[in-house]
């Protein structure tokens, strides 16, 4: 699933294309994804101007005067701009047309992605309100980390994983994050110092910043180039028995629950009480 980096990506790659475009047509190739499209989004879109381009955890939010339209790109999901005479393929399932000759394409080949539209606050929606502090914002800190982390009896990947605890931390950038902070992914959050949450808040900011700056070159007018991991060297996801990038140790495989973790025993001593691993 495109995690924080691969949807701010997006969004930078896009908005430039998108902001001060007017909607000529939407053409709704399947109208069901993860769930329905909204019926009627071809009025309710044509002859909106693209006055911004936002992202709230792994949504994007195109909003125009009339109101928001929300996308999740779900496991596969991706956005391009192409010429406007591009016909739609297989798992092309939306395409917006603009004035200035271009069509932003939605494909997802397992179709659990979704689209939604609000006339209200769009981050009051219900899929968004219950969503935690960005983690590049100055929302999110150490001491936030830590007041939340109070009395919970749960792994610590599977803490910061929780939306409702930050945006849009997903099973890689946790498991690279905990890399960084030294601490075991079964560690339980309730049991984390103060300074422990300070160091793995840092560690989060600068995980997904690298792999924002990492992604930021992908040319989003590229067809080819469609929406992946893209490209960047992680320290422990998916490198089971591969020596540690800093102690040349193996970097193991373990699981929480249905996920998979990954972590150097080496470099991730901090661990204190630890959760589980079922």
């Amino acid at each position: 699933m495109p995690e924080l980096p691969e949807v701010e990506v997006t969004r930078l790659g896009i908005s430039r294309y998108l902001i001060g475009s007017s909607v000529a047509g939407v053409a709704v190739h399947s109208d069901k994804l993860r769930s329905m499209v909204p019926a009627g989004l071809s009025g309710l879109l044509t002859g909106q101007q693209i006055q911004s381009v936002q992202r709230r955890g792994k949504y994007l939010i195109l909003n125009c005067r009339a109101g928001s339209l929300l996308v999740h790109l779900g496991m596969t999901g991706h956005l391009r701009i192409l010429p406007g005479d591009r016909k739609p393929g297989p798992h092309d399932h939306l395409d917006i047309f603009f004035n200035s000759g271009i069509i932003l394409r939605l494909n997802d080949a397992r179709r659990f992605g979704s689209i939604h539209w609000t006339v209200s606050d769009p981050l009051q929606h219900k899929l968004l309100a219950g969503i935690g502090p960005e983690p590049l914002t100055d929302t999110f800190t150490g001491e936030y980390l830590y007041q939340r982390s109070r009395g919970r009896r749960v792994a610590v990947q599977r803490f910061i994983m929780d939306s409702g605890v930050v945006a849009g931390v997903g099973n890689i950038y946790a498991a690279e994050s905990l890399f960084r902070s030294a601490l075991l992914p079964t560690t339980l959050a309730g049991e984390l110092s103060a300074g422990q949450c300070r160091k793995l808040a840092s560690a989060i900011k600068e995980t997904l910043a690298t792999s924002i700056a990492t992604g930021s070159s992908m040319d989003f007018c590229r067809e080819e180039e469609k929406l992946a991991y893209f490209a960047q060297q992680l320290f422990v996801y998916h490198r089971e028995g591969k020596p540690c990038r800093k102690c040349g140790g193996a970097i193991q495989r373990g699981r929480l629950g249905t996920r998979s973790t990954f972590f150097c025993p080496g470099c991730q001593r901090q661990g204190l009480t630890r959760a589980p691993s079922t």
